[in-house]
């Protein structure tokens, strides 16, 4: 049974949606969390949902919390028995396999790679993330916030671990991988995506050329790469959208169905509409390229977030990603 640790301390709903959301993960998979916080403050709100005991679940007291506000650098160097931390340790020391947090992403990055340690031969971690598609499988980007700054040699080593996430985490024997651009021409662009091109183009991947921002959700590729500043631009913008959309349609549908049966079939649709957009139902953004696992989500993630950010963490646990970027990366060094 994978054991996955939870930063029951650090998302804007703490710990409720921390603790709700391991209980259900429990329930649902195969899974041991131990949730790691103020054991007063864990145990009094595990006891709010009945008996849990005899559930594979356990606390860790950490005594400390990083807040939102907090500067990563300076909470990594006073909190040193910060939730996050303590997750972290845990992780390095083999008792979990990976952890889970919706607290400060700053410090939870830091923390995890100061703590965890990184994959021989990866320069820096990128966060990756699944967007829904026309076409029905989802298309990973990446980087979408660890790395503002990178430069082409990064942006090419993001890819490579984007394309394993994808094979390893979505079954696609052979993810297409797209360079986000502002066209699709090759000559389009700026400096760092003219840089990267040719070394997207060596790689023992299937790189398809540039892709633009709408196609994160057309399904062309299956992997896009990019900055972290851009990345998290058009996460943000994404979100914002699908949240006015899921708005607008709801006030529409309200004001113009007047049937019972086209009620019922609309509120159906709508339903389906909000599922498959859903941020929870992905659960979190893995951190590629630290030892271990590490899946960070939103701070207000709610409970049903939290269960599969879990799942997410197993997942990548059992699918040995991490061996299969530290394998792939050694070819590529002794190819050269």
């Amino acid at each position: 049974m994978i054991t996955i640790a939870v930063d029951a301390m650090g998302g804007d709903h703490a710990p409720k949606s921390e603790v709700e959301g391991a209980l259900r993960a429990v329930k649902a998979f195969d899974v041991r969390v131990v949730l790691v916080g103020r054991e007063s403050v864990i145990k009094d709100e595990l006891n709010l949902h009945g008996k849990w005991k005899n559930l594979p679940i356990e606390i860790t007291n950490a005594s400390e919390v990083i807040t939102m506000e907090d500067s990563a650098a300076k909470a990594m160097r006073t909190k040193k028995d910060s939730s996050i931390r303590v997750a972290c340790r845990l992780v390095r020391d083999g008792v979990a396999a990976g952890v889970v947090s919706a607290g400060n992403t700053g410090a939870a990055m830091a923390t995890s790679k100061m703590v965890q340690g990184m994959i021989r031969g990866v320069e820096r971690p990128a966060l990756a993330t699944a967007f829904p598609t026309l076409k029905g499988t989802p298309t990973v980007l990446v980087d979408i916030g660890a790395n503002v700054d990178a430069s082409a040699e990064m942006l090419a080593q993001f890819a490579f671990m984007g394309h394993i996430y994808s094979r390893a985490i979505f079954g696609i024997p052979k993810p297409r991988v797209g360079l986000l651009s502002i066209g699709e021409e090759e000559h389009k662009g700026n400096a760092l995506t003219h840089a990267t091109t040719p070394l997207l183009k060596q790689l023992p991947i299937h790189f398809i050329g540039n892709v633009e921002g709408r196609d994160l959700y057309t399904g062309l590729a299956d992997v896009i790469v990019c900055d972290g500043f851009i990345g998290n631009v058009a996460l943000k913008v994404s979100e914002g959208l699908v949240e006015v959309f899921k708005s607008m349609l709801k006030e529409s549908l309200s004001s113009t169905i007047t049937r019972q049966v086209g009620a019922v079939l609309a509120k159906n649709g709508f339903s389906e509409l909000k599922r498959r957009t859903d941020y929870s139902e992905y659960g979190g953004a893995p951190l590629l390229g630290v030892r271990g696992v590490c899946i960070i989500c939103h701070g207000r993630s709610n409970p049903n977030a939290i269960k599969n950010a879990i799942r997410v963490a197993a997942e990548y646990a059992n699918n040995s990603v991490n061996d299969r970027i530290e394998e792939g990366l050694a070819t590529l060094r002794e190819s050269k």
